[in-house]
């Protein structure tokens, strides 16, 4: 029993309850100025009688006034400001409330509703807290002040010993009768805010587009800095562990090692620059134009890499539109990155051709003796790859095969007197050159 009161005296007068009489006394405040122009519109069928003595007319201006606050609240911003105040003092959690105005009809529609429903609720119980409590106060003090007696005037029936002993139950019954309807009411608005201030259908579609669009950005960020320092950490890598190994015997060997590296980070701090700049441009709101190394500098970027790469080129690739140049480059420089990570320094094929409306990229190199080292994390370079290709209507796939090809469009010899082929790692990409990206 007692923890059963213990819940219904918080259920009355406990922190929430008392912030969503906040809400309602909010919303009895917002309504007032268009119960003014309610009363103005009813004031002339008052009479000598007045607005303020009659009852009937408060409530006609109190009818007027609703369709007027559910007009205003058709605005878009309103229900940013409603959302703002309910999240507030209404207990109802941040996610099940819209973000942003009310852009569709649909969500209009419903923020009149529950601006309408907010402000006729916050009259009624705004009313009732500031004319009630000082008549239930006076009902609790009456057996006590032979005056206030006297103030009310009761009626010969009331006017008894016995009638007067109720009083002080009658006022605390009015008390507790107001609270219970203004928990009741702020509970009522707690209930239809995430159905009413809830996303509609169209704000979700909004929302995911957004989400899509803000995933597309990281991940297109993440594959520019992960292929180019990536790629350039791997050279890096490789290139002074060999040197450190020849360091007291091959002096020139160390030299040229040293000036690929500083070549390398050199450009790599360009490459990284230019992705910072993305990064401004996107935080601006201005379209981002992705730029970076091309098809045209790939002679660079295979000297330095590390290891022996031997190209084969099929057609005029300055010919190739600069979007779908770039993200081929990129995929070069990820399998270079793959080779050195997992091979070492073994020498790998290259061959690049225009087939038609594609642009084709082979690319071998022999597996190594064991299996490599799985990183914890690791398999992004060739998810990247994918998501380049994919990205201009192209595929790309890296795997391991049974040998390597004679050529562009080769496949491995199978069957009878066909010569036994080691095992080779290849990435294979076909980019159309009218990328939809």
């Amino acid at each position: 029993m007692k923890a059963l009161l213990g819940a219904g005296g918080r259920a009355l007068f406990g922190a929430r309850a008392r912030l969503r009489w906040l809400h309602l006394i909010l919303g009895g405040a917002l309504l007032m100025p268009y119960w003014l122009v309610g009363t103005v519109a009813v004031g002339p069928l008052g009479g000598a009688q007045g607005m303020f003595s009659s009852v009937a007319l408060q409530f006609g201006a109190y009818g007027i006034a609703l369709p007027i606050a559910a007009a205003t609240a058709l605005f878009p911003l309103v229900r940013p400001l409603s959302v703002a105040a309910a999240r507030a003092l209404c207990g109802v959690p941040a996610e099940r409330f819209a973000d942003g105005a009310a852009r569709s009809r649909a969500a209009r529609l419903r923020t009149s509703a529950w601006y309408t429903l907010h402000l006729g609720l916050g009259a009624l119980v705004s009313g009732a807290s500031l004319a009630l409590p000082p008549f239930a106060v006076t009902l609790i003090m009456l057996p006590f002040f032979d005056g206030l007696r006297d103030m009310m005037m009761l009626p010969e029936a009331l006017d008894r010993p016995w009638a007067t002993a109720l009083f002080p139950l009658a006022g605390t019954a009015m008390l507790l009768a107001l609270a219970g309807c203004a928990a009741a009411a702020g509970a009522l608005l707690a209930r239809q805010a995430p159905v009413l201030l809830g996303p509609t259908p169209s704000d979700r579609l909004a929302a995911a587009e957004r989400r899509a669009t803000e995933l597309a950005e990281r991940n297109r960020l993440a594959r520019e800095l992960h292929d180019s320092v990536g790629h350039a950490l791997s050279a890096v890598t490789l290139q002074a562990g060999a040197a450190r190994k020849v360091l007291d015997s091959d002096v020139e060997f160390v030299r040229e090692a040293l000036a690929a590296i500083e070549e390398t980070t050199r450009r790599t701090v360009g490459e990284l620059d230019s992705v910072l700049g993305l990064l401004r441009q996107d935080d601006h709101g201005a379209s981002a134009v992705t730029t970076g190394p091309a098809l045209d500098t790939l002679d660079g970027l295979l000297s330095r890499s590390g290891v022996q790469v031997s190209l084969t080129a099929d057609g005029d690739l300055t010919a190739v539109p600069a979007a779908v140049s770039r993200e081929a480059y990129r995929i070069v420089q990820e399998g270079l990155s793959n080779a050195l990570r997992h091979a070492g320094a073994s020498p790998v094929t290259l061959w690049i051709a225009l087939r038609g409306e594609e642009l084709e990229i082979t690319m071998e190199n022999p597996l190594p003796d064991r299996a490599p080292v799985v990183r914890p994390g690791g398999g992004r370079g060739v998810r990247g790859m994918s998501e380049r290709a994919a990205l201009l209507g192209g595929q790309a796939q890296a795997g391991p095969q049974a040998g390597p090809q004679t050529g562009l469009g080769a496949e491995p010899q199978t069957g009878l007197g066909a010569e036994p082929r080691s095992a080779v790692w290849r990435l294979s990409a076909r980019l159309p050159l009218a990328g939809r990206r």
